[in-house]
């Protein structure tokens, strides 16, 4: 096994947050899957200290890069139909305040990528009620909570737009629910001005092709 220390960390983080980026656009993976693969493609271990792992953030400007020059001619038409479908489920789950999250919201999503929504009302129970009103069948898992206090209850499901033929792929929903006073207090951006969930007027506002930033509340 090489050591570690004949190698430059800068450079060991680029090597994996390109690996990384290239198997979350082509596969799919999750972040923390790809880099813990990238990580035993480059280093040649699964275990590799923090220092030598790049964030996230990394990681995504790579996809972008990456998304830019192999798949610049399917990737924005993938992203436009996962924004519409989520507009579209945003106005149907008005009712409960619903909010965008996730690689459809910062726009690196792709064949693989499923839609992720938070609601907030308060009883989120009334959501799987309006579900099963519909018709619409679901799984039950859990989603961490945003602000890192445990875990919220998130039903899943599979969805085909209206417009579409039976041939097309299903689009994967992921709708996690919260209390009302989850939502107090602003989303804060971060350093390149990006909110971490957005609102149907923003996401509308994206969808048109503004360069107006996501409101958040």
């Amino acid at each position: 096994m090489v050591r570690k220390s004949h190698f430059d960390p800068q450079r060991v983080r680029e090597e994996i947050a390109i690996a990384a980026a290239r198997m979350i656009a082509e596969d799919g993976l999750d972040y923390a899957t790809a880099k813990r693969k990238a990580a035993r493609q480059v280093v040649g271990e699964s275990r590799v200290a923090g220092e030598w792992l790049p964030d996230n953030d990394q990681i995504e400007e790579e996809i972008r890069e990456y998304q830019s020059l192999f798949q610049g001619d399917s990737q924005p038409a993938l992203l436009r139909r996962l924004r519409c479908v989520a507009v579209d489920w945003m106005e149907r789950l008005a009712p409960f305040n619903p909010y965008l999250t996730g690689a459809v919201l910062g726009g690196t999503a792709g064949e693989h990528s499923d839609i992720h929504l938070q609601v907030f009302c308060d009883n989120p129970k009334e959501v799987a009620i309006y579900f099963l009103n519909a018709d619409i069948q679901y799984d039950v898992s859990e989603t961490r909570h945003f602000a890192g206090r445990g875990y919220v209850e998130t039903l899943s499901f599979l969805w085909r737009p209206t417009n579409e033929g039976r041939e097309a792929e299903p689009v994967g929903l992921h709708v996690a629910l919260y209390e009302t006073d989850d939502l107090r207090g602003a989303v804060r951006a971060d350093a390149r001005g990006r909110t971490a969930r957005a609102n149907l007027q923003a996401v509308q506002t994206l969808l048109d092709g503004s360069d107006v930033a996501p409101t958040t509340n």
